[in-house]
């Protein structure tokens, strides 16, 4: 009888033994999968976020001797984008980008040399209360290229710079580049000019290196 005790209690250590054997096992297979990567099928985006169009702040197509130019301006603010694109040139119809320093407040088009190709002026305006003006300026060569004008700067010449606040206006009277600004006395401020009006005029001239715009004549009212 106590033989028969002793393989019983045998018997139910060793159940006792091979439960917890199973039960580490089990514990261990556990511990492998949790340390195994899981596997993703979701496919992770790539592309990058579409970038929201600037808008258009100036845009306008002028068309003279079966030339044209089609400008167009981007961005608000102090700093703008300038695209020209030119079509009926014989051989280099290309595409013009500039950083602009202010706004284009207008452009004209005309055959200022009277050689039966055009010119195109852009007119700009700085940011801020003064609105310094300036010409951006292209002249076509022979109809088959373009090349930009020089427009000089007015404190290059005394007469035309005495009083100057900006405020500029530009405009193309018949073959002549004219410039309108208030003159401004030593007291005025930047809102209340009391020198009445200059008006410069401009000619195109062929220079060495290019087509420049030369003063022609200063006139006050």
């Amino acid at each position: 009888m106590k033989i028969k005790r002793n393989m019983k209690q045998l018997k139910t250590v060793l159940i006792a033994l091979v439960g917890a054997l199973i039960m580490i096992a089990c514990k261990n297979e556990q511990r492998k999968l949790n340390a195994e990567p899981i596997e993703n099928n979701e496919v992770s985006s790539t592309e990058e976020p579409i970038l929201k169009e600037q808008k258009i702040v100036f845009q306008k197509t002028l068309t003279l001797q079966n030339i044209s130019f089609a400008i167009k301006t981007i961005g608000e603010g102090s700093i703008g984008k300038l695209t020209i694109e030119t079509k009926g040139l014989e051989k280099d119809n290309q595409k013009i980008t500039l950083e602009l320093d202010g706004q284009v407040a207008n452009a004209e088009i005309e055959d200022l040399n009277s050689d039966g190709f055009p010119e195109i002026l852009i007119y700009t305006v700085s940011a801020g209360s003064g609105s310094y003006g300036n010409v951006i300026g292209y002249s076509v060569n022979n109809g088959k290229s373009i090349s930009q004008i020089y427009f000089p700067e007015i404190s290059e010449n005394k007469e035309a710079n005495m009083g100057y606040m900006g405020h500029d206006e530009f405009a193309i009277v018949e073959t002549s580049l004219v410039r309108r600004f208030p003159i401004y006395r030593a007291d005025d401020s930047n809102s209340n000019p009391t020198g009445g009006t200059r008006q410069i005029q401009y000619k195109l001239k062929d220079g060495e290196a290019s087509r420049l715009f030369v003063i022609d004549k200063i006139s006050e009212y």
